[in-house]
C-alpha cells in the first residue's frame, strides 16, 4: 500500500517552513482507495515567491485549518503505507518538523520517484516532475499545486512500476534505503538538523553525551563530522547512536547558554574604536594606551564596519551623543532581541548595568510584568563574562530595545 503524496510550503527558511497545500492519493497498487486534499493555515507568511509560483494567497489560507486540526487525518491515511514523492526528502520533512512542532514523532518508510526514474528512463532530458512527465505524455494540472503535483506523481509511479517488470529495482531501492549501513544511519541522524548556530550533542546507546560543541552550523558540522576519515573521530563515528541540539541564535544568546553551561571563553577584542580630529578610526588598542577606546572589535573588518554604520547617523558626529547611546552603567533596563527561532523572542534583564538573567517567550505574549520575567527567566552564575562591548554592538544595529525594566 502506498501514499503519494506533494506539500507546498509558505518559503520560509530552512526548517522554518509551513505547510499551505497538501494532498495525499492513498494507492494499493491498482487504484486510488482514499484522498486527502487541504489547503493548509501556515499562521505566518507567504513569501511572494511561492504566492506567484503556487497562485496561493494569504486569503485563500486565511480560514483553512491549520496542520493540529490535519495531523490525525495525516496519520490515518499513511498508516501502514510506504511514502511516495518526488523529491520526497523535502516531502518528508515538512511533515516531520509540522508534527514535531506538535510534540509527535512521525516515522515512514519512503521512495523518491526521482532515483527511480533516474533508473528507469536514463535518458530523460531533465528528472524535474513537470518536464519528466511531460515527456512522457502525462497530464500535469495545476502544477505547483499539492493536487495536480501529486496526481502526475501518482501517474509517473505507475509508469515505473510497469517499466519494473521483475520488481528488481524498486525492491533494491527499498532496500537500500532502509538498510543498516553508514550512509543510512549518517542520513537518519543528520536529516533534521538545522542550519543554524547552537550547541550539538551526541549520544551513545546508553545515553551518554561522547561530544558536545558550540558550531555555528549544526547540520553541516554533523556532516563534515561523519564523512571525516580523521581517526580522532572514528570512536564517535561509530559510537554516536544520537544527535540532539540547542539552537542559540545571536552570538549573544549563545554567550548567555555558554555561561550557564560553565564554557566560558575569554574573548580577545583587540582593535578598538577611537575618535580623533572629527572622525572615527580603528586602531590596535596597544597603539594607544592613553585613550580607553569607545568600542572594542575582534578583528579591524569588523570595526571598519561599525564606522561605516556609525557615519550614516548625522547625530554621531559628536562623539558625545554616540557614548550617551551606548551608556548603561548603574541603569536598570529590560532588553528585548530576536529569540532562537521563528516566532521568539529573547529578553535580558539588566541590573546596575550588568546582565542578571534571560529568558524567552513567544511573539504574541506580553511579558511587562515582573511576575511574568521572573517565571520565565534564566539566571546568570555569579562569574557571567562582560556582555557590555557585545551589547553596545548591538544597540548601535537596533537588534534590541531597551524599557525601562518593571518593578
Amino acid at each position: 500500500m502506498y501514499s503519494i503524496i506533494d506539500i507546498e510550503s509558505n518559503g520560509a527558511g530552512f526548517r522554518k517552513e509551513c505547510i499551505i497545500d497538501i494532498a495525499i492519493f492513498k494507492f494499493d497498487g491498482q487504484k486510488i482507495v482514499d484522498q486527502f486534499i487541504s489547503l493548509v493555515n501556515p499562521e505566518s507568511d507567504i513569501t511572494p515567491f511561492v504566492q506567484k509560483l503556487t497562485n496561493i494567497t494569504p486569503n485563500m489560507v486565511k480560514t483553512a485549518p491549520k496542520f493540529h486540526e490535519l495531523a490525525k487525518r495525516v496519520i490515518e491515511i499513511t498508516q501502514d503505507t510506504i511514502l511516495i514523492g518526488h523529491n520526497i526528502e523535502f516531502d518528508y520533512r515538512m511533515l516531520r518538523q509540522s508534527f514535531e512542532r506538535l510534540g509527535y514523532v512521525f516515522t515512514i518508510n519512503t521512495i523518491d520517484t526521482i532515483p527511480l526514474a533516474k533508473k528507469l528512463i536514463p535518458n530523460a532530458e531533465s528528472y524535474s516532475l513537470g518536464k519528466l512527465v511531460k515527456s512522457l505524455g502525462i497530464p500535469l494540472l495545476n502544477a505547483h499545486r499539492a493536487e495536480g503535483d501529486a496526481r502526475a506523481t501518482l501517474e509517473l509511479f505507475k509508469l515505473l512500476v510497469s517499466k519494473d517488470t521483475k520488481n528488481e529495482i524498486i525492491q533494491e531501492y527499498h532496500d537500500e534505503v532502509n538498510a543498516k549501513t553508514y550512509i543510512n544511519k549518517i542520513r537518519h541522524l543528520t536529516q533534521d538538523l538545522p542550519h543554524d548556530k547552537g550547541f550539538i550533542y551526541l549520544h551513545n546507546e546508553d545515553g551518554k553525551i561522547i561530544f558536545s560543541d558550540q558550531v555555528t552550523n549544526i547540520n553541516k558540522f554533523a556532516k563534515k563530522l561523519f564523512n571525516s576519515k580523521s581517526k580522532k573521530w572514528e570512536d564517535i563515528q561509530q559510537e554516536v547512536i544520537k544527535i540532539n541540539f540547542e539552537l542559540t541564535g545571536t552570538d549573544i544568546i549563545a554567550k548567555l547558554i555558554s555561561n550557564t553551561k560553565n564554557r566560558k571563553k575569554a574573548e580577545h577584542l583587540p582593535f578598538g574604536l577611537y575618535f580623533r580630529n572629527d572622525g572615527y578610526i580603528v586602531e590596535k588598542n596597544l597603539l594607544n594606551k592613553q585613550q580607553k577606546p569607545i568600542l572594542k572589535f575582534k578583528s579591524f573588518t569588523q570595526g571598519v564596519k561599525a564606522v561605516r554604520f556609525i557615519e550614516k547617523f548625522p547625530e554621531f558626529v559628536e562623539v558625545e551623543n554616540l557614548k550617551l547611546k551606548i551608556d548603561f552603567k548603574h541603569k536598570n533596563l529590560l532588553w528585548l532581541g530576536a529569540g532562537r527561532k521563528l516566532g521568539e523572542k529573547l529578553f535580558l534583564i539588566m541590573e546596575n548595568g550588568k546582565v542578571k538573567s534571560y529568558g524567552f517567550y513567544d511573539l504574541f505574549t506580553q511579558i511587562q510584568t515582573l511576575s511574568k520575567i521572573n517565571k520565565l527567566k534564566i539566571d546568570l552564575p555569579l562569574s557571567t563574562l562582560d556582555l557590555t562591548n557585545d551589547l553596545q554592538l548591538a544597540l548601535l544595529k537596533g537588534d534590541f530595545e531597551t524599557l525601562p525594566l518593571p518593578k
